[in-house]
């Protein structure tokens, strides 16, 4: 089930407000978070249910692990904790290996020896990646003692938490258990279910109007590049800025909605997006997108390697590590192997600056930084890593530069971004855009993400005049599409 579907927004939404405010007036807190474990459970199991045994499965042995680990660190055990916790981390890691790079790996293998590629038929199930980084979380804070004993149901309902169980925010034990075990976190607070709704619909229209749209223009020039096409300098740069903008919004426009979602249930996420494009250096971009993530791989990665404790070469090392890890987290594909080792090779150049004293302008340094983000992107969203190579190719104007023929006459079109393309085909209109209407979509695009402030920095009034501006496009996309797009990070 999709956050951005009719059956989640007119069914499944209103009847888990009211029995979750139903079951904590007439059961209290507990009740309420056994009716919340029974309804993730069952948004889960919408797409494909024998996997609710999975997450069911791994709830329960973590949770038995866990509570083992709180004992044994309680105790002073510290040699049979730390067994403990490497069998659960291990056991964790294992069952993503097996769903997630089983099939990259003996791909990889018979590469290696000269064979063919096995068909292993392995179903990726549907979040993951998410719901294991949290349960590792969990096990570590056990081990360190660092959490208190609050209960299977706190725990399970921690874990299964439909706002965040598909696509994030990467949310730790210690932010949401204490919340969802609070006396009136079931009791209905019409400020909470305000300021959620405008959230979440905010976040819906990010989805609906802006990323859905900027997919189309993307989806034109990479799929283009995918079938042979060599893109000529606009027309790769077109596609590689819209895709920039298509992820930007798709992304935190769900994580607003998750945002939103949990706070009509009184509870508050952490912000996973602030305003990242605006970022004057890469470690800045970092600490900006996807904040959860990028907190879960400093906290439980790249401090226990040892940070930038252990010499200038270690932490080269720890940084390149951490990314490559975060990459591979993305998908069994070594284009996302790319991306990590790119951003981390970033991030390796930028403290090297730094410690040299490197400065540089203010707009400058966020131009680089956007230069540096969005190249990266590239191999992020190609079919493979020889479409990507085209495709930088082309933005380094190694297939030729051809300005539009709609701006010059006498040069060649600019190719398949010239000609009109569809733009509100994903709302159940058919209008169509040129080439200068086209631009005109990017930079008001660009505009939104470089100049604003981001949802969480606005006012009661902004948010409402940004949702009225919204709500009709938000509508006719909901009721009209022709069909739901899922978010891109449900593939992670």
């Amino acid at each position: 089930m999709l956050f951005n579907s009719v059956p989640f927004v007119l069914g499944f939404l209103p009847a888990v407000l009211a029995g979750y405010f139903l079951a904590g007036r007439l059961g209290g807190p507990r009740a309420a978070l056994a009716f919340i474990i029974v309804a993730s459970l069952f948004f889960y199991g919408w797409w494909n249910p024998p996997f609710v045994l999975l997450l069911a499965g791994s709830i329960g042995a973590n949770y038995a692990i866990g509570q083992h680990l709180l004992h044994l660190a309680g105790g002073g055990r510290d040699r049979a904790a730390r067994a403990w916790l490497a069998l659960g981390v291990g056991g964790n890691l294992a069952l993503l290996g097996w769903f997630k790079y089983a099939g990259f790996l003996a791909a990889a293998i018979a590469a290696a020896f000269g064979a063919g590629s096995p068909e292993l038929h392995i179903f990726l199930p549907l979040a993951i990646s998410f719901f294991t980084f949290q349960q590792i979380m969990f096990l570590v804070d056990s081990r360190n003692a660092a959490r208190p004993d609050r209960g299977f149901l706190a725990y399970g309902a921690f874990v299964a938490f439909f706002p965040h169980l598909i696509a994030g925010p990467i949310v730790r034990p210690a932010e949401i258990i204490p919340q969802l075990l609070a006396p009136d976190v079931a009791r209905p607070r019409m400020e909470a279910l305000c300021d959620g709704a405008t959230i979440f619909l905010l976040g819906l229209a990010k989805k609906l109007v802006l990323a859905d749209m900027f997919a189309r223009f993307a989806d034109v020039g990479f799929d283009a590049a995918a079938h042979g096409a060599q893109l000529t300098f606009f027309s790769a740069w077109y596609a590689a800025l819209a895709y920039a903008l298509q992820i930007y919004f798709d992304f935190s426009g769900y994580s607003d909605m998750a945002i939103g979602l949990a706070r009509m249930l009184n509870v508050r996420f952490p912000l996973n997006f602030a305003s990242p494009y605006q970022a004057r250096d890469i470690a800045a971009f970092w600490r900006r997108w996807h904040i959860t993530l990028g907190g879960f791989l400093r906290d439980y990665l790249y401090i226990p390697l040892g940070g930038s404790r252990a010499g200038q070469w270690r932490r080269v090392r720890n940084l390149m590590l951490t990314m490559l890890a975060c990459g591979l987290w993305h998908g069994a594909a070594w284009r996302f192997v790319l991306w990590g080792g790119l951003h981390g090779a970033f991030l390796v150049g930028h403290a090297a600056w730094r410690r040299a004293g490197g400065r540089l302008w203010g707009p400058v340094a966020q131009a680089l930084t956007l230069l540096a983000v969005v190249a990266a992107w590239v191999p992020f969203r190609a079919a493979g890593l020889p479409v990507a190579a085209s495709v930088l190719a082309g933005m380094a104007g190694l297939h030729g530069i051809a300005l539009p023929a709609m701006i010059v006459q006498f040069l060649p079109a600019l190719g398949l971004l010239a000609r009109p393309v569809p733009l509100l085909a994903h709302l159940g209109a058919a209008r169509t855009l040129s080439f200068p209407e086209v631009s005109a979509c990017l930079a008001l695009g660009w505009g939104i993400v470089l100049l604003s402030p981001h949802l969480h920095e606005l006012g009661a009034r902004a948010r409402s005049l940004a949702l009225t501006a919204s709500f009709a496009f938000t509508v006719q996309g909901l009721f009209f599409a022709p069909k739901v797009v899922p978010f891109l990070y449900f593939r992670f």
